[in-house]
């Protein structure tokens, strides 16, 4: 959690902070395999160089970015949920809760990107 001291203490709005500590949080105890790391301004996690998942404040919204592939996996699950989504994100308002069984499904990107060389899917 220290790679993400630095962006958690920008964040103003002390229940948004709490949310994204909290989420980090989980998936760094979820999945310890995981490397955290802030790339283009936003945490995120990789696993042997390849990007599994990001996340990012917005005024109204936590976003969670699995790549499309997880998006389009988890679509119908992802709505159930009550979020919205774009082709890349996962929008979960802050008044929401978290549906961390869902977010569990991060273990998708994880076996689909095994052997995966490069950083995004090609």
């Amino acid at each position: 959690m220290e790679v993400f001291a630095e962006y958690l203490a920008r964040i103003d709005n002390p229940q948004h902070r709490a949310r994204m500590e909290e989420v980090l949080r989980w998936v760094t105890k979820k999945f310890p395999q995981l490397r955290p790391k802030i790339a283009w301004n936003q945490p995120m996690f990789t696993d042997h160089g390849t990007f599994i998942i990001g996340f990012s404040v917005a005024k109204y919204h936590l976003a969670v970015a699995p790549e499309r592939a997880g998006i389009n996996h988890f679509s119908d699950e992802i709505v159930k949920a009550g979020y919205d989504h774009t082709k890349e994100l996962i929008r979960i308002k802050w008044d929401n809760s978290v549906d961390f069984s869902l977010l569990e499904k991060i273990r998708f990107n994880i076996l689909d990107k095994a052997d995966c060389s490069t950083f995004w899917r090609k």
